[in-house]
């Protein structure tokens, strides 16, 4: 008893999410130190939205990304893991299977830039190191002023590790959406 348009629309909605299912789903993980700002990442990539005010991640939490390059679909399953110490033994089980995964610090929190390497050897346990994409990237730099000799020197300490973890790094911040 649906109206014409109402069939068509949900015909055309159906033949677009075919297309979707037919592409290979790449699995996406998020992981450092608690507070650094992976959720909010998550949120500026997928909603292109920042929330304040926000509750920790408890164990892990996921998104789905779909988007086009070049008329060629693609879908990002995106893990965010919790930071917390106690989560740990959970979140390492979601790692498995992952072909990115991002290593997430804070630039204002040089702790968590010196964390960023056991972030990624746990996450690499699960994972075949020849398969994974690697990213590190620094965060909250809204907070720093800028120029200034701490940010520089995180920045060199980073590129460095960067480039011990085979990793392209980038620095941004999720607040304002600047690179």
């Amino acid at each position: 008893g649906w109206d014409i348009q109402t069939k068509a629309a949900f015909k055309g909605q159906a033949a677009r999410l075919q297309l979707w299912d037919r592409q290979k789903m790449s699995k996406v993980v998020v992981v450092g130190d608690l507070n650094v700002g992976k959720t909010s990442l998550i949120k500026r990539f997928c909603k292109d939205v920042f929330e304040r005010d926000y509750k920790a991640t408890i164990g892990v939490d996921f998104e789905i990304e779909r988007f086009q390059i070049l008329g060629v679909p693609f879908s990002l399953q995106i893990w965010d893991t919790a930071g917390q110490e106690k989560f740990k033994c959970i979140a390492s089980t979601y790692y498995r299977g992952a072909q990115v995964i991002v290593t997430v610090f804070d630039m204002a929190d040089i702790q968590s830039l010196n964390h960023a390497r056991q972030w990624l050897e746990e996450a690499m346990r699960e994972n075949d190191p020849n398969s994974c994409f690697i990213f590190l990237v620094g965060t909250k730099t809204d907070l720093l002023v800028s120029p200034s000799d701490e940010r520089e020197r995180t920045e060199k300490d980073a590129v460095h590790i960067a480039a011990e973890m085979h990793a392209e790094f980038w620095t941004l911040s999720a607040k304002t959406g600047k690179t």
